[in-house]
């Protein structure tokens, strides 16, 4: 069976171009794919593991004098990124200074880095419709097919990889793909590229079984991590930092403390291996989950002398864990060593320092952090609003609430669905009926609301409050949005409404 967007089991109405110097038709053969087993549900982890431009060198060109960053920072920062990175590239390579591979490839990473996929995966396109001009190597198809799988999905990557000449089908792009089927969750076809690899001799180092690692953890096996772990010692694979961290993040997720210690302590034995904060942090996490604070406060201690400045993430992950055992010293500390290494904060930054002031209840805090986020940031993301929104709406203290949204909305903040929602909680609390549904109308008629719909316990909330207040009027109003929206074709919503009507209808009689 040969590996197209057809066998692949996925429709695709159309075919994707990539443009690459010289295609073939190179097929790659797969065995026929085995349905998933019903088994019990689990989420899906978030554990690190390497990356695909992780393979050593990807034979870069020699760096320039010019700082990549300026480059970075006007792609990054259009004002319409969908108009593309094509124009940008062009007038710098033209009426700023040639660009080299280097700079590049150094920007795509950066763009990679703060998953802004569609832009890096242009970058790659523009380099390649220059011709013969950059010398690629099967790294950057790698990187190539990794992103297609990202911004355009699963079967445009197979249809990349099954154009790639063979020269370029070595052990990173063979990994690509075997990264882009776990991402899609796809267990067999990301099984059967791991036998090609094998039969091939590709499967020599850590990365491809990371990734089934992840992958069977994230489909609730994970009782074949153990298998991969056994294999990996037959075959004499060296475990890498991520295949401990895995290896202890399985552990983990099946609440084995016993086997998670042991893990730890082999890891610690490898000499090889120099354990990181992620190892830390998930530890303590599991720690704390167990209830066993000091434990966890102990491992948390570890990972902060593992941080190195230059991971903002590492940060972010502290920040909620010190609030997790109620360590309101340690939030601030890190809070204030997280801004003295580095120039500004980012939006997320801000969204695990306020997340983890509101999990102290340190309100007060939150409110001065918002302030100062409100203050000094380029981009307002309206997550972080809602996250005080909410704590004040569930106090019922509407106007609080309300008062922050006019702040975002000043600031030039673009209230999402959740934003207006949220706000209605706060005044179906407080009992204001016609408050609440202006709020659901405008969430409604949010630019952008996609696939939101409000949640069923609001609905219902708000249907009780009809009842409660003998509005009938106010409920037709609401039952015609969720009829605009869809909503009322899902079961559970439109056995609420009729619950609630038939019983108003009645009671009006």
């Amino acid at each position: 069976m040969h590996l197209s967007a057809a066998a692949a089991g996925v429709s695709s109405p159309h075919s994707y171009v990539f443009h690459l110097p010289r295609f073939f038709s190179n097929h790659l053969e797969l065995r026929p794919s085995v349905p998933l087993t019903h088994r019990r549900v689990f989420a899906p982890v978030r554990c690190s593991i390497s990356k695909v431009h992780s393979y050593g060198t990807v034979d870069y060109e020699r760096k320039q004098g010019l700082k990549w960053s300026s480059l970075y920072r006007r792609i990054a920062m259009m004002e319409d990124p969908d108009a593309g990175t094509m124009g940008v590239l062009q007038r710098w390579d033209a009426e700023e200074r040639t660009l080299s591979k280097w700079e590049l490839c150094r920007v795509a990473r950066e763009l990679r880095k703060f998953k802004k996929f569609k832009l890096a995966l242009e970058v790659y396109e523009w380099m390649t419709a220059q011709g013969t001009r950059f010398t690629f190597t099967s790294s950057d198809v790698a990187i190539q097919l990794d992103l297609i799988g990202k911004v355009h999905g699963i079967s445009h990557a197979e249809e990349y990889f099954s154009q790639l000449p063979e020269v370029w089908k070595d052990k990173r792009t063979f990994c690509s793909l075997v990264n882009a089927y776990g991402k899609a969750m796809m267990k067999e076809k990301a099984e059967a590229v791991v036998d090609i690899m094998k039969e091939k001799g590709f499967a020599t180092d850590a990365l491809v079984f990371n990734v089934m690692m992840t992958l069977y953890m994230n489909v609730g096996e994970h009782e074949k991590v153990d298998s991969v772990i056994q294999e990996m010692k037959e075959r004499n694979v060296p475990f890498d930092v991520y295949s401990y961290n895995i290896w202890i993040t399985n552990c983990a997720a099946m609440e084995n403390v016993e086997e998670m210690e042991w893990v730890f302590k082999q890891m610690t034995l490898d000499t090889s291996i120099n354990a990181n904060w992620t190892t830390y942090t998930t530890l303590a996490s599991m720690f704390i989950k167990l209830g066993e604070n000091e434990k966890a406060l102990h491992y948390l201690k570890d990972a902060e002398i593992r941080i190195t400045g230059r991971d903002r993430l590492s940060f972010n992950h502290l920040l909620g864990l010190y609030a997790a055992v109620e360590k309101k010293e340690d939030v601030y500390r890190v809070w204030s060593r997280y801004k003295s290494s580095f120039p500004n904060i980012l939006n997320l930054g801000y969204l695990a320092m306020l997340s983890a002031l509101i999990r102290l209840e340190d309100i007060e805090g939150a409110q001065n952090i918002f302030d100062e986020w409100l203050s000094t940031a380029s981009h307002t993301d309206p997550r972080i609003c809602n996250l005080l929104m909410g704590w004040y709406a569930r106090q019922g203290l509407t106007l609080k609430a309300k008062d922050l949204l006019n702040r975002l909305v000043e600031k030039g903040g673009n209230p999402k669905p959740i934003t207006w929602e949220i706000l209605a909680e706060g005044y179906l609390i407080e009992k204001q009926i016609l408050e609440a549904l202006s709020c659901l109308q405008k969430a409604a008629s949010c630019a952008g609301t996609n696939n939101w719909k409000p949640k069923p316990v609001n609905v219902a909330n708000f249907l009780a409050l009809c009842k409660e207040q003998n509005d009938m009027e106010s409920m037709d109003v609401l039952v015609n949005v969720l009829k605009n929206m869809g909503c009322l074709e899902n079961v559970e919503y439109e056995s609420l409404v009729s619950s609630y009507t038939n019983a108003l209808v009645s009671g009006s009689r």
